[in-house]
């Protein structure tokens, strides 16, 4: 490598172990915290979509702004951008009655329109390449439907197919078990990978999460929803402060 290359710093970080922890535990926290103000405090999902798409619009706000890679900031969007995936994935499939096979294929579509219109517009949908905010704009665009999609996905698992919360769990994580492997063994597109493994963490932080607060008699553990956020909000901050997360670069 030429030592007299540049490197350039995105504003989103590298892609370790520890960032597929804090996305597992973020995206479960999406689901608890949606649920949390959608049913708990029964303020309903379009409430809660409306409530949680404000709370985005600051925080993508705040960090395309932002000048640089800010770990709290970076993570506080991503809770934030799965919370709005949660009540607005369960408003359509839900309140509109789109049903989750309907959700889930609309919401692919959009997914990967998103993606394609990326690539067509900047030549790569590499996360090291979030370094503009042209950029950044679509790489929120796109988290927004992978987390979208990812919670229509969850629930479709755990109730529709039928084989429950604990079914759900296996399964998504069987999957990105495979794509880890690949990732090690095989020369696929790494970053088709990491937006196959990005898009998976969502559906099961959902049903991880469901299954911690759901009843009982529902497959859950019936644990309280405000209790599980909360911990896991400490848990996300703990990590995050206590372990150094640097950003993203490439080479030019």
């Amino acid at each position: 490598m030429n030592d007299n290359a540049l490197k350039t710093l995105a504003k989103v970080p590298q892609v370790t172990l520890l960032f597929w922890i804090v996305k597992i535990a973020a995206t479960t926290l999406g689901e608890t915290g949606g649920d949390a103000v959608t049913m708990s405090m029964n303020l309903g999902y379009l409430t809660g979509t409306l409530i949680f798409a404000v709370i985005f619009g600051v925080m993508v706000t705040a960090q395309i702004r932002a000048r640089s890679f800010h770990p709290l900031l970076y993570w506080a969007t991503i809770v934030a951008s799965t919370t709005v995936g949660t009540t607005l994935a369960d408003f359509a499939d839900r309140t509109l009655g789109i049903g989750y096979a309907g959700g889930s294929t609309m919401l692919l579509a959009l997914l990967a329109i998103s993606l394609l219109l990326w690539y067509r517009t900047l030549g790569t949908v590499s996360v090291s390449s979030v370094d503009t905010p042209k950029a950044e704009l679509f790489y929120w665009l796109t988290i927004t439907f992978s987390q979208t999609l990812g919670t229509a996905l969850g629930d479709w698992t755990a109730d529709t197919a039928g084989i429950g919360y604990g079914g759900g769990i296996f399964v998504f994580g069987a999957l990105l078990l495979i794509i880890a492997a690949a990732y090690f063994w095989t020369q696929v597109s790494r970053t088709a990978l990491f937006w196959a493994a990005f898009v998976l963490t969502r559906p099961l932080g959902a049903v991880i999460g469901d299954f911690l607060d759901k009843p009982m008699n529902a497959g859950g553990m019936a644990l309280s929803r405000y209790t599980v956020s909360g911990a896991l909000v400490v848990f996300i901050l703990a990590i995050v402060l206590l372990f150094k997360q640097r950003a993203a670069s490439k080479m030019h």
